[in-house]
């Protein structure tokens, strides 16, 4: 092994490992994790839905959110309405051609979105062009929007109704946490919905 690698993935860990005890340290990130799990099983217990979107690495993140809701994440349990709007490769690309790239969120939003659902909008530098035309559209039609970021937030800190700040201006970091903090949510989500692990959903957020 040659040392200057071992020396890249050490400074690579310590460098994780300090984003993520900021995070865990810092009251408003854990506030922000509550909150955001209370307005996702208020929109399901009242029939809504959780939409995600993102691009890139982080596109990959909202289909894994999104799977975790649908899916489970803890124990089995009945599944929850979680859908990425970043899979659908005839309606994305239609919509780029027939629009353009800053369309493709925002179009399927206000298609299949609806008033009590949440839009889950991915983006470390919160200044993504289809993700904000995305919130813009969702905020249009009474949809709460929740907010992925990094450090700064960019537009996106003022233009949703709830945001998560990463403490850190890494993209990679910044998509690490979020992983961390989509499981916090879903858990958070679970346990306020499941009873003990139960199958079937409890009436109210405890």
């Amino acid at each position: 092994m040659h040392r200057d690698d071992i020396s890249y993935i050490d400074a690579y860990f310590n460098e994780s490992l300090a984003t993520l005890q900021a995070a865990a340290k810092d009251p408003a990130f854990k506030q922000a994790l509550v909150i955001i799990a209370a307005r996702i099983v208020e929109a399901f217990q009242n029939g809504g839905k959780a939409l995600f979107a993102s691009n890139g690495g982080s596109a990959g993140d909202a289909q894994h959110i999104a799977g975790e809701f649908v899916s489970r994440l803890n124990f089995d349990r009945a599944p929850l309405a979680g859908l990425a709007l970043t899979t659908d490769t005839s309606v994305l690309t239609a919509i780029g051609n027939d629009y353009g790239y800053a369309d493709v969120f925002s179009r399927q939003v206000r298609g299949l979105g609806r008033n009590g659902d949440v839009f889950v909008a991915i983006t470390t530098s919160g200044n993504s062009a289809n993700i904000l035309k995305a919130v813009e559209a969702a905020r249009d039609m009474g949809i709460v929007t929740i907010g992925l970021t990094g450090k700064s937030g960019g537009k996106l800190a003022a233009a949703c109704d709830i945001c998560l700040h990463v403490p850190s201006d890494s993209t990679p970091l910044i998509q690490q946490a979020h992983i961390v903090a989509a499981h916090l949510i879903c858990g958070l989500v679970e346990k306020a919905m499941f009873a003990d692990g139960a199958t079937t959903p409890q009436s109210a957020f405890a």
